[in-house]
């Protein structure tokens, strides 16, 4: 008898059915390429210093310094449709949390009716029926489910693991928010700059071709000459439509990302030069870039979620116990209800077992368990892709850096040149049209240093996204 009641306290504790979820181990590897490291810590004057091990500030793009770039990221944050989304599912899946508690705890119904009744021959035979009679009935039902084979235990699981993926979901789109409205900010800004340098080709371009066409008039030049100008002209004023196009795109995303129409907004203005570079890169290591990545989070939650399903298929297969009870009333008038013996009750207790069902529940388990191999797979899939962003991140930074210093010789150089030029010219050594191709030299070093300054802020603002941020 003790042995009888033991299990049957066993029972009513219930057990947790199905394989127990174990956070998958993080990355063993201490850098993301074998060279990126020490490569971006030995470039040369000017390079950003790459700091392993430590975290990335959850306002990251207030590295850059720039008010107007603050600005728009608050915008975005408080107006963005896609924020708005995110924010709604992850009430959901709260709420369907709480939905799967409740199967935890009895479930008290009140029950209530009225009505008009007669019996025939089918019920009472050879009796004589009794005449129609009205009755009124009130009470209360309880029922119960133990959770024996840990069936509800691991669906609250599985909804508080979706839960998490909901909140994952939210911070990557945060974070994807932010990095857009960045990443835009700077091609907005790029492109006004660039805009800026074409326009001053375009000038120099044009003051060439009236130089050449005075000379040509006065017989000192060929039209061969006059050619080339018109065909200089032309040939810069083809860069200008590219780059308003490029500014228009720019500020309609910009606008989209702020949950305005572009027909109503104006972005506020973003001063290219007033960019400030991150001159110090923080850099989590693998390790902890598993532990901070909302899109890794978020395939972790769903192995999770997965895992916890399997627990679910597996409580499928064993028996279910069920208690009902009620209490009430009940009387042939209103009056009478609540009057003494008129008291009714009941309880009950139910036991179902699958016996036999065709194979559906194991081959519904088998699914079950794929589903969470598929998962596991596809978290490896997210810890090495998002490896992979970030090693490609820092070696981008790395050729930026390089391709900076190119790019800073040439601008000086044609800078240099553009001072000798005039000062032969005052001397009386060239020509003017010398000058006035040392200093288009000069605008298109110019234009090509703008683009590289854009690349290397573009690429300062992935490496952020690639790191995943931190918690907000």
């Amino acid at each position: 008898m003790k042995n009888s009641v033991a299990v049957f306290l066993v029972l009513l504790c219930g057990c947790t059915s199905g394989p127990n979820f174990v956070r998958p181990a993080a990355p063993s590897s201490q850098g993301y390429t074998d060279s990126a490291s020490a490569a971006v810590q030995s470039a040369p004057d000017g390079a950003q210093r790459i700091l392993y091990g430590a975290d990335v500030a959850p306002d990251w793009w207030g590295l850059f310094r720039s008010d107007a770039l603050d600005e728009l990221v608050r915008q975005a944050l408080a107006g963005s449709p896609t924020i708005a989304a995110a924010q709604s599912k992850l009430a959901q899946a709260q709420e369907l949390t709480a939905a799967a508690a409740g199967a935890r705890y009895p479930r008290v119904d009140l029950t209530g009716g009225a009505g008009r009744q007669k019996y025939g021959k089918e019920f009472l035979g050879p009796l004589t029926a009794p005449p129609p009679f009205t009755y009124f009935a009130g009470g209360a039902v309880v029922n119960y489910t133990f959770d024996t084979a840990g069936g509800i235990a691991r669906t609250l699981e599985e909804r508080r693991a979706l839960f998490e993926y909901q909140r994952q979901e939210l911070r990557a789109a945060h974070l994807a928010l932010a990095g857009n409205v960045v990443s835009q900010a700077i091609a907005l800004a790029a492109a006004a700059e660039r805009i800026r340098a074409i326009n001053a080709l375009i000038e120099e371009d044009r003051r060439n071709r009236s130089l050449v066409q005075t000379s040509f008039a006065a017989g000192n030049t060929t039209r061969v000459d006059l050619l080339l100008a018109d065909s200089q002209l032309a040939n810069d004023e083809t860069l200008l439509p590219p780059a308003v196009q490029d500014l228009a795109v720019a500020r309609h995303a910009l606008a989209v990302l702020v949950g305005r129409a572009p027909a109503e907004w104006t972005p506020p203005a973003l001063d290219f030069g007033a960019l400030t570079l991150p001159g110090t890169l923080p850099v989590s290591v693998p390790s902890e870039l598993a532990r901070r990545r909302p899109d890794i989070l978020a395939a972790e939650a769903e192995l999770h979620a997965a895992t916890a399903q399997v627990g679910v298929a597996t409580a499928n297969l064993y028996p279910h116990i069920t208690l009902t009870g009620s209490v009430g009333q009940q009387a042939l008038t209103v009056g009478t209800l609540f009057a003494g013996g008129n008291g009714v009750w009941a309880f009950a207790a139910g036991l179902t077992a699958p016996v036999f069902d065709g194979g559906t529940l194991r081959a519904a388990r088998r699914a079950d368990i794929d589903a969470m191999q598929a998962s596991a797979a596809n978290y490896q899939e997210a810890v090495l892709q998002g490896l992979r962003q970030v090693a490609d991140v820092l070696t981008g930074i790395e050729q930026d850096a390089q391709l900076l210093g190119a790019e800073t010789r040439a601008l000086d150089a044609a800078q240099a040149s553009v001072n000798l030029t005039r000062e032969s010219y005052r001397a009386g050594n060239v020509g003017v049209l010398q000058v006035l191709d040392a200093e288009r030299a000069y605008s298109r070093a110019r234009l090509d240093d703008v683009r590289v300054q854009a690349e290397r802020y573009a690429d300062t603002a992935q490496l952020f996204l690639a790191l995943g941020g931190t918690e907000p």
